[in-house]
Formats: structure tokens, C-alpha cells, sequence
């Protein structure tokens, strides 16, 4: 499991609950439908207890959270987005296993400093059912597919891109710490609907230019973005991660200050620059190891099983100990197509390049020496290194870097348009506050509903 989905496991744990403190599981909700979308729904009680677990991360700081009915309303669309992304992913064949969902649970349960079973066990204390907990892993585990393959299948980054961001990194070297206040407008938004939109956007302003409420106050109470319970915070970027309209803007600004309001193609936005730092450092060295080396490869397969391979690579060895030529005997007797007609010869290669197993018989060598007999999944070999060198992979390692880093810019723009597509065509039907109401998509279907525009006093 990568770092990356290990970490979003663990926010899924305390967005199931299992952190909040135990007083607030003592209540047990009622299980009927906050909303049905398209042939789902969304329980009541999946959505108190996330609404619970928000309540209890701002423990101290409730006063940053919006009304009971916008945060409820703003936690139910997060919910509501996960179904229409698992219920996407189904329809185009993603399917998490069992074996993957076990593996994934016992990364949280360690994680948290306990095995399976306590995990159960705490589960059940919190009022919250095992295979409750499994089913939302494996949610998350899907949407996180399905944003994988979205990726793969529609991003790509060209070598020109990584070029013009090197360039551009040569001369300044920036990273940015970024957040913003979203107020959305759905797509071919009416002219009310803009005046509406442009109103709340200015309120939210004058009320942080008077000092009445801090920015990360306001985004939580007003933005319509996927992060505004986290403050509208976007982290550390660098000007190849933001958009080419505001990357001029965000260059001309000082810590502190707030620009906007700005219309982007999901609405009206504050960006607010919260710091900078000086990346332009030259990059630190950073080499490999690689192995120049030769090998014969007897598979094992129905006509030749494990035992007659095994048999034969040891003959071979000893022609070769007893002074026939490597490459020779390769040439020869090699199953390997790819590399018999070199003589077995691989080339350059890092370690892991052909698996654990290859790779610790590679370390194990000196120049020239020829190993024992091992098996893999391929067959039984017999591997002969000959040279060991260090290769600077520095710039390698740089245009990876930027790469990804494009990539994810362009991913985050992609997905949340995938995202507002899929929300506008849904049937969504919320039923909060008591009364059943049919909701026109959000205005950024990626965002929760908004909260009703602030005065430009008080909010």
C-alpha cells in the first residue's frame, strides 16, 4: 500500500467516527434516509456520526464551524459525492477484493496501535458495526481507484510542459502556501444567479478585511470548495501547480494578503498567499547504484518441470566453471529470448530492476563471479555480474518531480469537472432539517450547498 493511500485510510478512520469522543457515540441516531442518490442513499446515521467526528476535530474552535444545518448540509454532499464516485467506479469494472480491504484494514488498525481485533473492538464501543467499517474502507479504497484510472486515462504531461517548468523553477524557485474561499455558480449560471454569487463573495470579503473574522474562519463557514472544513487550505504549491490565471497574481503578492474576488470557471474565489519559501536551492545529488550483468534463465514449465530445470542449470554452471564461456553457453541454452542472442547480457540495470530475488543475488556478487543456481517465478538462473557503477540521477529525479507535479495540477482541475458533471446529472434527493426537499445540484458539485450569503457586518 503506498504512503499516499495508507495516509487517506486514516483520515477514513476518523471520518468514520472512531475518533470521536465516546459521550457523543451514547446517542443513537436515528436510521433513516438523509438522501437518496440516484438507486442509493445516505443513512442518518452515516451522517451524524461524520457530522460528530467534524464537531469533535474543532473541539475548542466551534466557532469557526457554520450552523448546525449548513455543516450538516455541507458533510452530506461530502457523503453524497462518495456514493456517485463508487457507483461510477462499479459501472466500469473497479472492484476492491477481499485480500485488498483485509490488508487495508490491518494497515489502519496498525496505524492506530492496535491489531484487527481491537479495531473491532473499538468500533463496537463507539457504536459504530464491523462490517459498517469495512464497507466505507472499501468505499474510499474504490474512489481512490476510480480517481486513479481517471488519471491514467485522461492526464498526460508532455515533455515540453516539463521543460517550461524547469525553465521556469532556474529563475525562481518559489513555492507558495495557498488558501481560498470558493463561492460556486453552476455551469451557464443566470445573470441572478452571479449577482447572488458576486454578493456573498463581497460580504465574505468585507467582513475579513474588517478583521471581523479570520480567513480559515470564514472558508469553513462560507466556501463552497471540497476543503472548507479544512480551512480552504491548498498547501505548498509552486507556479507550475497553479493555475496560469492566477500564477502571475499569486507571484505579485505579499504573506497576509487576500486577492479577490476572482471569477474562475466554478465561481467567484478569495486566495489568500499564507507564505512563501525559497525552493530554488540547488537540488541535493542524488545517485543509484547500477549493475552491468549476464544470466542464463531454464524455465520451468509443463515440459520441463522444477526438478529437470533445476538439473540443468547446475550442468550448465559447471561447463562454465570448468572453463566454457558465459555468453557462449547463454547463446546455447538460454530460455530467455530477449537477452540469448547478447549472450545473456542485461545491460545497466538497478537492483530491483528484475525483482527481489535477482536483485539480492546481484548485491551478493563480486565483479565477474558467477552465482549459484536461484529461482524465481521465471525459472531457475544462473547470473554472472559484471561491472558495479554509481549514476547520477539527479536530473531524472527533477523531471519526475515535475511531472508529477504538473500532473496533479491538471488532475485536480480534470476531476473536479468530472465531479460537477457527475453531481449535475444525479438524482440527488436530500432530506435534511426535518423535511424532505428535492436539491438542485450544488452550485460547485464538488462543494457542499452554500451557506446563505453573509451582511458585510456580521456573519
Amino acid at each position: 500500500m503506498t504512503n499516499t493511500l495508507s495516509a487517506f485510510l486514516v483520515t477514513l478512520l476518523a471520518i468514520a467516527g472512531v475518533s470521536a469522543p465516546a459521550a457523543a457515540q451514547q446517542t443513537q441516531p436515528l436510521d433513516r434516509i438523509a438522501a437518496v442518490v440516484d438507486e442509493d442513499v445516505v443513512l442518518q446515521s452515516e451522517l451524524d456520526r461524520a457530522v460528530r467526528n467534524v464537531k469533535s476535530q474543532y473541539s475548542g474552535r466551534e466557532a469557526q464551524l457554520p450552523p448546525d444545518n449548513v455543516l450538516q448540509r455541507q458533510v452530506l454532499e461530502r457523503l453524497v459525492l462518495v456514493k456517485l464516485q463508487v457507483a461510477r467506479a462499479n459501472s466500469t469494472g473497479i472492484r476492491v477484493g477481499d485480500d485488498e480491504l483485509n490488508r487495508a484494514i490491518g494497515s489502519i488498525a496498525q496505524q492506530n496501535g492496535t491489531d484487527v481485533d481491537g479495531l473491532r473492538k473499538k468500533l463496537a464501543a463507539d457504536g459504530m458495526a464491523f462490517d459498517d467499517f469495512r464497507n466505507s474502507v472499501r468505499d474510499e479504497i474504490t474512489v481512490q481507484r476510480l480517481r486513479q484510472s481517471f488519471a491514467q486515462s485522461r492526464i498526460n504531461v508532455s515533455e515540453s510542459e516539463v521543460d517550461a517548468a524547469l525553465a521556469q523553477q532556474a529563475t525562481t524557485g518559489a513555492q507558495y502556501h495557498l488558501a481560498h474561499i470558493l463561492v460556486g455558480l453552476p455551469e451557464g449560471a443566470t445573470a441572478d444567479q452571479i449577482k447572488t454569487g458576486q454578493g456573498k463573495i463581497d460580504g465574505v470579503k468585507t467582513l475579513i478585511d474588517k478583521g471581523e473574522i479570520d480567513f480559515s474562519a470564514a472558508a469553513v463557514r462560507y466556501s463552497d470548495s471540497p476543503n472548507a472544513l479544512e480551512g480552504g487550505d491548498l498547501g505548498w504549491r509552486s507556479l507550475d501547480e497553479i493555475p496560469n490565471a492566477f500564477a502571475q497574481l499569486i507571484r505579485d503578492m505579499k504573506p497576509g494578503q487576500v486577492a479577490g474576488p476572482l471569477r474562475g470557471p466554478s465561481g467567484f474565489q478569495l486566495l489568500k498567499l499564507v507564505e512563501i519559501r525559497d525552493a530554488s536551492a540547488n537540488p541535493e545529488k542524488k545517485t543509484v547504484t547500477e549493475y552491468h550483468a549476464r544470466h542464463i534463465l531454464i524455465r520451468v514449465n509443463e515440459a520441463q518441470p522444477d526438478a529437470a530445470a533445476k538439473a540443468k542449470i547446475e550442468t550448465l554452471r559447471a561447463r562454465i566453471a570448468g572453463g566454457a564461456d558465459f555468453q557462449a553457453v547463454a547463446k546455447e541454452s538460454s530460455d530467455d529470448a530477449n537477452s540469448r542472442g547478447q549472450g545473456g547480457d542485461l545491460g545497466w540495470f538497478p537492483a530491483d530492476a528484475f525483482g527481489p530475488d535477482f536483485g539480492h543475488q546481484i548485491e551478493g556478487l563480486t565483479d565477474n563471479q558467477i552465482s549459484q543456481p536461484f529461482r524465481t517465478e521465471a525459472g531457475w538462473h544462473i547470473v554472472q555480474r559484471v561491472a558495479m557503477r554509481q549514476t547520477d540521477v539527479t536530473s531524472d529525479t527533477q523531471r519526475t518531480q515535475v511531472r508529477e507535479t504538473i500532473g496533479r495540477r491538471k488532475l485536480e482541475e480534470e476531476y473536479n469537472r468530472f465531479l460537477q458533471e457527475m453531481r449535475g446529472e444525479a438524482y440527488v434527493n436530500l432530506r435534511v432539517g426535518g423535511a424532505e426537499s428535492s436539491a438542485a445540484p450544488a452550485a460547485d458539485a464538488t462543494a457542499p450547498a452554500a451557506a446563505p450569503a453573509p451582511a458585510a457586518t456580521k456573519p
